[in-house]
């Protein structure tokens, strides 16, 4: 059973259009490996009972062509909860969504638009395939064998899998390296073995996914405790093992995990990934908005999890939170963002957390901003007071 949950909230007319919807996301995740009980679909009479709200939520409002707006207490209760609501139209926005959502941006429901809803439910909890990435930290005399063998599993479900053996190429600075393939991955996931913190680099690589917000995963091997320091930590989900979880009971250095455990660690990686992309890229807002709102600048925060901002001379500005490290991808993340909601006259910048990504890479972002046109550029987190200084 899995802890956390993405929860998929429906709001709005009872129409034949919300099945084939959920069946594409249902698809979606399906190619993603991942299991049914990933997605909580929460419907707006089961909502009090069933919402979380430390749990990552996005709501589709589904509008009606007559006007008979339904669930609308409930929605101005999410929307103050901060929770993202896509309205659905099929005609005319005006008319078939209620007057609560008419700041929201909208999308129209037509031929061919079940995939790009699919795709904006999928981008809101950062499910993209290019994205899913784990950081494994281990002590290699004492756990080599569950490290591979983890490795190949979360490979399996289409995760992007960091193994110090199998990650860092030749001539690459180990350490720096290191750091920076911790900054871009969701989930930290530790073989807190007997003498995992006895190891200096371990202890490091703890304290730094602490300090990247990080959430993490420990799995506490048999005949072994851990500290109430070590795992109090909001962002850390501790895992006692015991013999039974491997192979012939054996959890020495070979030792293997049998594979019901496997399935049930994978889960409980996606499961913490979950919580903790919403939070991290709740931080991102938070603090860029509250540097904005220091220096007189409007920004507002829309339903796909992005800020817009409208300045005097007309032009508009989207600020993507990008966990990790930004690449091409987010770029082309982007630009299908901008094209599914309509933007057309807009430059986009995507912000991002630089602690700990490695200086060529900051460097060449920063190049790429000074030497192409393009309109869309980043923004690393140590430049947003001196960006919303400027004056507009």
């Amino acid at each position: 059973m899995m802890k956390y949950k993405y929860q998929l909230i429906i709001l709005g007319s009872d129409i034949h259009e919300r099945e084939a919807i959920l069946q594409q996301i249902q698809l979606e995740l399906a190619n993603l490996n991942l299991p049914t009980e990933f997605l909580k679909v929460i419907s707006s009479t089961s909502i009090e009972r069933e919402y979380e709200g430390n749990q990552p939520a996005f709501a589709l409002y589904f509008g009606d062509v007559n006007g008979d707006f339904k669930d609308e207490e409930v929605t101005k209760k999410l929307l103050k909860d901060g929770t993202m609501i896509l309205p659905i139209y099929f005609n005319d926005f005006g008319s078939e969504i209620p007057k609560v959502l008419e700041n929201q941006n909208g999308i129209q429901y037509g031929n061919g638009e079940i995939q790009k809803i699919s795709n904006i439910v999928l981008e809101a909890f950062e499910l993209l395939r290019s994205t899913r990435k784990v950081f494994i930290s281990y002590r290699r005399t004492e756990s080599t064998s569950v490290a591979i063998q983890l490795y190949e599993a979360l490979e399996r479900y289409n995760f992007d899998v960091f193994l110090d053996t199998h990650s860092i190429q030749k001539g690459e600075p180990f350490q720096d390296e290191l750091w920076h393939r911790m900054s871009d991955c969701d989930v930290v996931l530790i073989l807190n073995t007997i003498g995992f913190l006895e190891s200096k680099w371990c202890k490091k690589e703890f304290a730094e996914a602490g300090a990247k917000q990080i959430g993490i995963v420990q799995l506490i091997w048999p005949n072994h405790k851990v500290s109430e320091m070590d795992t109090s930590s909001h962002i850390s989900y501790p895992l006692q093992l015991n013999d039974i979880d491997f192979v012939d009971n054996d959890f020495e250095a070979k030792g293997t995990f049998i594979q019901s455990k496997i399935d049930g660690i994978v889960r409980m990686v996606e499961s913490v990934r979950a919580r903790n992309l919403a939070a991290r890229q709740d931080n991102l807002i938070t603090e860029f908005r509250n540097i904005a709102e220091k220096n007189n600048r409007n920004v507002t925060v829309q339903p796909e999890r992005f800020l817009t901002e409208d300045l005097p001379n007309g032009e508009r500005i989207i600020y993507i939170p990008t966990i990790g490290v930004p690449q091409s991808m987010s770029c082309q993340s982007a630009e299908i963002k901008k094209e599914l909601l309509g933007f057309d006259d807009v430059s986009i910048r995507l912000i991002y957390d630089d602690l700990r990504i490695r200086e060529k890479w900051l460097n060449h972002l920063d190049w790429l901003n000074d030497n192409f046109k393009k309109d869309i550029k980043t923004l690393k987190k140590r430049d947003f007071e001196s960006w919303l200084q400027q004056k507009q």
